[in-house]
């Protein structure tokens, strides 16, 4: 892979997965204690679930990433959807930090050259941006989930992280005002501002 793409993809990619970090954990801080372990119905799965599946995932993806299979031997993924009744949301919590403390550490020492590698997962080659992407979608679906919980619990309580309802073109103007930026994160943390100095005017 041509360099300059090489470092502009792996830069996106962290940048993405960050901001993706953060709007879990901004939705996550709005719930009450109860409402980290609660089900909708018998199919559903909890935020805690959600976040320990996910962090289970990283932990056997990102881990020797290069050289091993991405779905390692020890991984008991059935497991990642239940929540022990010993389980506290402080473990919940540190687990899910531990599984984006080891995709960052996979992640950034990244060079161009390391794009000319293929990975496996579950047997199957990956070329590396195949297996970024394969992740980044993933969690992506998983955090739209923990949000939308997370949502429905506060209900007309809820501080927005996206573009209010009805708002669009009040943002478009602020986004005038503000610094051009093409990194997702700072595109997120502008979103949030925005959402929240317009809650507080009301």
């Amino acid at each position: 892979m041509n360099e300059s793409i090489a470092k502009h993809f792996l830069a996106d990619s962290l940048a993405s997965f960050r901001a993706y970090k953060k709007l879990a954990e901004k939705a996550i801080d709005q719930l009450r204690e109860e409402e980290f372990f609660v089900t909708l119905d018998a199919e559903a799965n909890s935020v805690a679930v959600v976040m320990k599946h996910i962090a289970g995932n990283m932990i056997s993806r990102w881990t020797d990433f290069l050289t091993a299979d991405g779905e390692k031997p020890y991984r008991n993924r059935d497991m990642e959807f239940v929540i022990e009744p010993e389980m506290s949301k402080s473990e919940v919590l540190a687990y899910w930090e531990a599984g984006w403390q080891c995709l960052f550490h996979a992640l950034e020492p990244l060079g161009p050259e390391d794009f000319n590698r293929k990975v496996l997962i579950r047997g199957e080659a990956h070329t590396v941006v195949q297996a970024i992407n394969r992740q980044l979608t993933h969690y992506a679906y998983h955090i739209g989930q923990i949000v939308l919980l997370a949502k429905h619990y506060r209900s007309s309580e809820w501080n927005s992280l996206s573009i209010p309802r009805n708002k669009s073109a009040q943002f478009n103007a602020y986004l005038e005002q503000a610094p051009r930026s093409a990194d997702r994160e700072q595109q997120f943390e502008r979103v949030v501002e925005f959402a929240k100095d317009n809650k507080s005017r009301k």
